[in-house]
């Protein structure tokens, strides 16, 4: 492979010089353990449902709130933390979010009161983790990549799903004999050992290294910083949300977080465990579904590729709701072979939604696409924050969470109609030439 340097001469034509590989991929590398160690925390609030119950008498509806402060936040953030990226540049935005992440975690541990841990675990945890949200990855891909772009941000989306597959089981060992709080300290102490690799090794643009993007034609100045984050983030929603497809696509994300997130993240482990099932193998179920979502993904980002995107959508959606309405008959006190089948399944499908979802960002808003995928990413996050909340409550007045699993694989249906509603941007018109 050969990639575009820009020589010491002050020449403003680009040399090619051979190189193994383009320095592109070792980017993507540091957002990939970036992600991973940022993922840690998500791999903690279901988890933590059952033993702040016990100790400080909270009902679960209670502590889904601050989760689905958490997910709220951290969708709310998105586009914001884009647009200051484009601002401040990627590891500023990215080393300040992990420190923010690290504070609220630890401060958990001397939490007495429910609205502590709403203040630090949805508040502070939530803006962290916003900051590190997918909207990184977009950037990421938006400004290495130009080849290879499904792909790319297929494997740095299943960073997440590695993350989790990486400290849950950790996590839940750590609940089940040591209780919660070290746990807490270990997601803070992951976060932090992140920093010095984001700001050492990232890079903002490729031009800040001589280089083109991977599989560029020629060299590209690095943009100046765009000031006005904030007014920026909010044109570009007011400028999207007079389309149609923004619409579309924020309602079928904000159904993918619900059956995500904010469904099978926070409530599986309780939900099974009211099965008679330990939280230790529910808890390695769930990081099953992390080995499978990488899988998932990757595979995901090559056929957005080479196919449709929203026809991938309404495939992966269609299946997900499917699996969703049989999980309930599989739910008992151990592991069997329908239940293992069913993790598979669902980990393949777990976020296949997001390198076609990033794909039509891409294709129908152009260079606002990672701001705008931000604001889609926002839509998932209330849409787990909605579940997150109503499971605990549903789980509070029913004693069970049967009917929340119904409903997300309604939903499920109703997005794979809606992917299928999308139109297709139509390609410019190419004037003959003049004779």
């Amino acid at each position: 492979m050969t990639q575009t340097t820009v020589p010491h001469t002050g020449s403003r034509q680009p040399l090619r010089r051979p190189s193994r590989l383009h320095r592109a991929w070792f980017v993507a590398a540091v957002t990939f353990v970036t992600i991973i160690g940022a993922a840690a925390f998500a791999s903690l609030p279901g988890l933590l449902i059952e033993p702040l119950h016990r100790e400080f008498d909270w009902s679960r509806g209670t502590i889904g709130f601050a989760v689905s402060v958490n997910l709220a936040l951290y969708g709310l953030t998105a586009p914001f933390a884009a647009a200051l990226m484009d601002r401040f540049g990627i590891r500023r935005v990215v080393a300040v979010a992990l420190c923010v992440i690290a504070v609220g975690s630890v401060l958990t541990v001397w939490m007495t009161q429910p609205w502590q841990l709403v203040l630090y675990w949805g508040v502070l945890v939530g803006l962290g983790s916003g900051s590190m949200a997918l909207a990184f990855a977009a950037t990421v891909t938006n400004r290495w990549f130009v080849r290879r772009r499904g792909l790319v941000t297929g494997i740095l989306t299943a960073a997440g799903a590695s993350g989790q597959l990486v400290f849950l089981p950790l996590l839940s060992w750590l609940v089940e004999h040591h209780g919660w709080r070290p746990a807490a300290v270990t997601v803070a102490l992951a976060a932090l050992a992140v920093v010095p690799f984001v700001w050492l090794l990232l890079r903002d643009h490729p031009a800040d290294v001589g280089l083109t993007a991977y599989g560029a034609e020629g060299f590209t100045p690095k943009p100046e910083p765009v000031p006005g984050a904030a007014r920026r983030a909010l044109t570009v929603l007011f400028k999207a949300a007079r389309t149609g497809p923004f619409w579309l696509l924020a309602g079928t994300f904000a159904i993918c977080g619900a059956s995500t997130n904010g469904l099978v993240k926070t409530h599986f482990v309780p939900a099974a465990h009211d099965h008679g099932m330990p939280i230790t193998a529910a808890a390695s179920l769930l990081a099953v579904i992390g080995v499978f979502d990488v899988v998932g993904t990757i595979a995901s980002g090559w056929f957005t590729d080479r196919f449709e995107a929203r026809r991938l959508l309404a495939v992966y959606y269609t299946l997900r709701g499917v699996s969703l309405l049989f999980l309930p008959m599989l739910l008992a006190p151990s592991v069997h072979p329908p239940m293992i089948f069913f993790i598979v399944f669902y980990g393949l499908d777990w976020v296949a939604t997001v390198p076609p979802t990033i794909a039509l960002c891409r294709e129908h808003y152009g260079e606002d696409s990672a701001i705008v995928f931000g604001w889609v990413l926002a839509s998932h996050q209330v849409g787990a924050a909605v579940v997150a909340f109503a499971g605990g409550v549903a789980r509070d007045v029913f004693g069970s969470y049967d009917v929340v699993w119904y409903a997300s694989g309604a939903l499920c249906a109703a997005a794979a109609l809606m992917a299928l509603v999308i139109r297709r941007r139509p390609l410019p018109k190419v004037m003959p030439a003049a004779a």
